[in-house]
């Protein structure tokens, strides 16, 4: 995590805010060190697809202590069938309004789509998710 934070402090001053993320345990990293960054006025805000908010198999074992008290604006993009965490799950987490997830339907840990499923391509999915990330963007740093 720190050498996150070095990152970020080594961009120097941008021109324009700072979003900050990642997949998966990137975005996990990111959103650890995400409020201290924007304590300090370094970020706007942090974008995280396919969070983990649990291993696989194990939704007892929260990754969300940290995601409860998270001041930044954050934006999750998420498959519903992704095995670290679905609708059903994120929804009983308890997380602050701070945070938007954007759920892709039929969408795994990569956000990809079973076409024959769901009738959406990968494409489809990315285009979406371009889209809810811009927008949030657009909310949290104008």
């Amino acid at each position: 995590m720190p050498e996150f934070i070095a990152a970020v402090e080594d961009l120097g001053p941008t021109n324009g805010p700072l979003i900050i993320g990642g997949k998966s345990m990137g975005g996990r990293v990111a959103s650890m060190v995400a409020d201290p960054l924007f304590d300090a006025k370094r970020i706007a805000g942090l974008v995280c697809t396919g969070y983990p908010f649990h291993p696989p198999d194990k939704p007892d074992q929260l990754r969300t202590k940290h995601l409860i008290e998270l001041q930044a604006p954050a934006l999750i993009v998420q498959g519903t069938r992704d095995p670290f965490g679905g609708p059903d799950e994120v929804a009983t987490y308890g997380l602050p309004s701070t945070i938007e997830v954007k759920f892709l339907e039929d969408g795994d840990h990569d956000l990809k789509p079973r076409k024959a499923v769901s009738g959406f391509s990968a494409a489809d999915h990315m285009n979406t998710m371009v889209e809810t990330i811009e927008a949030r963007i657009g909310r949290i740093a104008p």
